[in-house]
């Protein structure tokens, strides 16, 4: 199978490491990609396991001569595809978001056109947003069939979110969750081209033993330094596990606008010596601390979330995972798989934290049950499996 792969900036920049295993196994068994990054962040590629991805990708920025080029000669080629496909965007919700969507217009045009000159067989998007605009116009321009990735944000954003979910080959959403939030941004039930398929992770084929905790124990946060991951909870929730007696370290895994408020807030409880900042580390070295058992416990105090990668990965490698009711986290973490709080709850995370450091038995029944259930439902090879099939001709 010949298959674009439209993504926000990957495998350039920081972000979206989650899709790597997809993509990856992808090639391994055999199927030819383009990956077309919508706006690519620079020439780097941060994530280890990306670096043979950039001799596969079209980097092209969404305003180029040579997309304007495209979209113009794809414009004369199909007028009445493209100006009807136009006339979908009127239907954005708001100004900014028909704004947004008119400025990836041309390089949807232009999408098309590199589809049906590389004799692509299908289009997958990752994001319900401008990119499965692009993914959209591309494939009515084009007559190639596309279908879409969507995660939580880019439902709650809803770019055209109804349009999209009716006329992909299917929509594919990570959670259950997810797909009743769809039903209710929509407004009704979604089209039966729905498919719940999970982010898979790559996941050792044996179960993981239990290790002994460091000394203090090691506790890592691997997000994003915004908001909505909650990261300033967790500091609280040290803080009261310092003011108990109990000490620990905490690892701060990602960047964000964040850092500054949450160092202050460090420094404001007394945990300089306790916690460290680590910046943006690479997907293959996080993996690396992972299993080199330099991590005993992942914790995720998130606000609002599909299912989260991160906690799956440490899962995977025999990490416990501590996080929040919210979103498709209690499907993951649900019959005991890890630890659920509730969100803006710092006595109460202090409390999980603890409890689990304090119990081996505990802990142990988390490995082997987290592990049981990413191995059974998120493996990366189970879930490319059966995007594949959901592709005609795609085997």
């Amino acid at each position: 199978m010949r298959l674009l792969y439209v993504t926000m900036s990957m495998p350039f920049g920081p972000g979206e490491a989650f899709f790597i295993p997809e993509v990856n196994e992808l090639r391994r068994q055999g199927h030819e990609l383009l990956i077309v990054p919508r706006s690519p962040r620079g020439t780097r590629v941060v994530n280890g396991d990306a670096k043979g991805l950039p001799a596969l990708t079209l980097r092209r920025p969404v305003i180029a001569l040579d997309i304007a080029g495209g979209a113009i000669a794809e414009l004369c080629t199909h007028p009445f595809a493209s100006l009807r496909v136009f006339g979908v965007l009127f239907k954005s919700r708001n100004p900014l978001t028909f704004a947004k969507n008119l400025i990836v217009f041309p390089k949807g045009l232009w999408l098309g056109r590199l589809a049906n000159r590389w004799k692509a067989d299908h289009i997958h998007v990752q994001w319900g947003l401008t990119t499965a605009t692009m993914g959209l116009v591309a494939s009515r321009v084009s007559g190639v069939p596309w279908s879409c990735t969507v995660h939580r944000g880019d439902i709650i954003a809803n770019n055209l979110l109804t349009v999209k979910a009716r006329e992909a080959q299917f929509f594919r959403v990570i959670s259950e969750d997810g797909v009743a939030l769809a039903a209710e941004t929509c407004g009704r039930s979604l089209e039966g081209n729905v498919i719940v398929l999970h982010l898979g992770v790559d996941c050792p084929n044996h179960e993981p033993p239990l290790r002994s905790l460091h000394e203090p124990p090691v506790l890592m946060c691997p997000a994003h330094l915004i908001e909505r991951k909650g990261q300033q909870y967790l500091l609280e929730a040290l803080d009261i596990l310092r003011r108990r007696g109990r000490r620990v370290r905490l690892l701060l895994a990602g960047e964000g606008d964040m850092r500054s408020f949450l160092e202050s807030l460090t420094a404001r409880y007394g945990l300089n010596d306790a916690v460290q900042f680590m910046g943006q580390v690479g997907h293959s070295d996080l993996l690396r601390l992972y299993q080199g058992g330099e991590v005993d416990m992942v914790v995720l105090p998130t606000l609002h979330e599909g299912i989260p990668v991160c906690l799956m990965e440490a899962m995977a490698h025999g990490v416990p995972v501590v996080s929040t009711r919210t979103g498709g986290i209690p499907e993951l973490l649900r019959d005991g798989a890890g630890i659920l709080t509730p969100m803006r709850d710092p006595p109460a995370l202090a409390d999980a934290i603890e409890g689990l450091l304090g119990d081996s038995e505990k802990r142990a029944r988390l490995v082997q049950v987290g592990w049981r259930r990413v191995a059974d439902e998120f493996s990366v090879e189970a879930v490319t499996n059966a995007l594949v099939k959901h592709i005609p001709n795609g085997n």
